[in-house]
């Protein structure tokens, strides 16, 4: 359904060939925009109204050529900047060549000090004693770092941060620290698969790319939402163990509970920091703030399940192919 605010509007996707971009698209597609998204796969539209470069939006004078010559109403910018620094160049060129522009941050920057999870919880960087993580950490920590140079070192008000959990589709299904084509590899070769104790009854962060999209989407040209920062999630808080068992139901997978010392030494499907900080914290969020500002409530969402089903499906057609 076409909306009044959205209607003929120009929309740029930085980096969104991928998961939460195709999503992201779908969404502002159906509201009545235009999309344009640059990336680096190489990817056809069968919608007059949506369009693909394949270029490098992390060289700059690639990126600041095409938004002056192009000039967009809305910019949501995909691209993960291990460092702060990186994104710092990059910031005054987007947010002078249109009218909104949403950067993405991550649920990870909070720490496990707030339960439910608000987007006022103490994040990571501030709170953590952990020098190593704090110092080499180039996930959770550089997005909090982007965060604190917009809130702290930017005057301009048209930027919104928004704040995804883990998005699954046809291209990645994550299960606690197994993510990408990691969880294929195990579905495919029949193994079962270990899981570390500690996170079985810890609530995931994970929901499907369409709950992510459609919420990113909805905060685009929304005055109300500038400046501000937004957890995207459609508030499910389904735990590892029943993440786990709808994957076993739905695709097959077989798993295993172990003990970390255990899981830690059957696979190298994992990283330390994402395990202790991310995935060893209960996730389980209030989205409250979000539903608020998008107008979204929950019937406006399709269930993990249904989505799974969905993606699932898409993957196997495609490696049938």
């Amino acid at each position: 359904m076409v909306n009044d605010m959205y209607e003929n509007k120009r929309v740029l996707l930085i980096g969104g060939g991928g998961t939460l971009g195709e999503y992201t698209a779908a969404e502002l597609l159906r509201l009545g925009c235009s999309v344009d998204i640059i990336c680096l796969e190489d990817k056809v539209s069968d919608n007059e109204k949506l369009s693909f470069f394949k270029k490098d939006a992390t060289d700059i004078a690639v990126l600041q050529e095409w938004v002056e010559n192009n000039k967009y109403n809305g910019i949501v910018n995909f691209i993960h900047y291990a460092k702060a620094d990186d994104y710092k160049k990059v910031h005054p060129i987007l947010i002078k060549n249109c009218d909104h522009l949403i950067f993405l941050s991550s649920y990870r920057v909070y720490a496990d000090l707030q339960h439910p999870i608000t987007e006022t919880a103490p994040k990571l960087l501030d709170v953590s004693s952990d020098e190593t993580f704090i110092r080499t950490e180039n996930y959770a920590i550089s997005k909090a770092l982007c965060e604190r140079y917009l809130f702290r070192e930017t005057t301009e008000e048209n930027f919104t941060v928004v704040r995804p959990v883990i998005s699954f589709s046809k291209y990645r299904f994550d299960l606690v620290t197994y993510f990408g084509y990691m969880l294929q590899e195990k579905l495919a070769s029949g193994e079962t698969v270990p899981l570390p104790i500690t996170a079985k009854n810890l609530t995931a962060g994970l929901d499907w790319a369409g709950n992510s999209g459609k919420l990113i989407a909805n905060l685009l040209f929304k005055p109300h939402t500038f400046r501000q920062a937004y957890t995207v999630s459609s508030g499910q808080n389904l735990t590892w163990e029943e993440c786990a068992k709808l994957y076993n139901e739905l695709m097959g997978l077989k798993y295993e509970w172990v003990s970390d010392e255990e899981y830690m030494k059957q696979t190298d499907y994992y990283n330390y920091f994402a395990l202790l900080y991310d995935r060893f914290f209960d996730r389980k969020i209030d989205n409250s703030k979000i539903l608020q500002a998008t107008g979204l409530t929950k019937s406006d969402f399709t269930p993990v399940k249904e989505g799974l089903i969905m993606e699932f499906e898409k993957y196997r057609k495609d490696n049938a192919k």
